[in-house]
């Protein structure tokens, strides 16, 4: 059994401190975006598609994702709290009910020395501008799991684009590789399709030499 079926199967069968446990002896010989990128992220996808399959109840699926989220809460690595930090917010719209990326994502800025909101799946239009225009991040992060979920992020990607103080506005997620992002596109907006890709932009303002990795719109 390969690493990434047997965490996907403690995520499965609820085994929180197990789970832990073989994260954080897979953290001592590789790095945070290593965990994501080649254990956590295809586990998790090797568990959707057994529920697509009707091998695994929707029940397991959701157990799973929530000692998915437990296990990465437990192994998060925190920036100390300094003032005059880069803000960075992240979450996904409305109607949007996959986190996990999400909470990768934030764990990645914040090892890059951010300060960052998350504020998770299912978030209303309204209520993000409301928190944008008071709290003026640096960067909006947008995310959305499923191609269908493109127009949505697409409203609000526009909407974040033309606050005053000019977040820049991170557009990923598992929609953005499944399909061709063209006609969503958003003028000004950066389409991250891997994590790798967006550390790259977290450190250098801009994408690695693989242009299908990072755009702007």
């Amino acid at each position: 059994m390969n690493d990434v079926t047997q965490l996907s199967e403690l995520f499965l069968l609820g085994e929180e401190e197990e789970a832990l446990k073989f994260v954080r002896n897979y953290l001592n010989s590789h790095s945070y975006e290593e965990l994501n990128e080649q254990l956590v992220r295809p586990a998790m996808y090797r568990i959707g598609e057994l529920w697509e399959q009707n091998k695994v109840s929707v029940a397991e699926e959701h157990l799973a994702t929530a000692v998915c989220e437990f296990v990465l809460s437990a192994t998060e690595i925190r920036a100390e709290d300094n003032d005059g930090r880069l803000k960075a917010m992240i979450f996904a719209p409305q109607g949007e009910e996959h986190y996990i990326g999400l909470k990768m994502v934030a764990a990645m800025f914040r090892e890059e020395g951010y300060a960052v909101r998350y504020m998770g799946p299912n978030v209303p239009l309204d209520a993000a501008l409301s928190l944008a225009d008071d709290w003026q991040p640096n960067v909006v992060a947008l995310s959305g799991a499923l191609a269908h979920r493109l127009p949505v992020l697409k409203t609000y990607a526009q909407s974040f684009t033309k606050l005053k103080h000019g977040p820049t506005v991170l557009i990923g997620g598992r929609a953005v590789t499944l399909a061709n992002y063209g006609e969503y596109s958003v003028k000004g907006a950066v389409i991250v399709r891997h994590l790798g890709a967006l550390r790259e932009w977290i450190r250098t303002g801009k994408g690695s030499n693989d242009d299908s990795t990072l755009s702007t719109g």
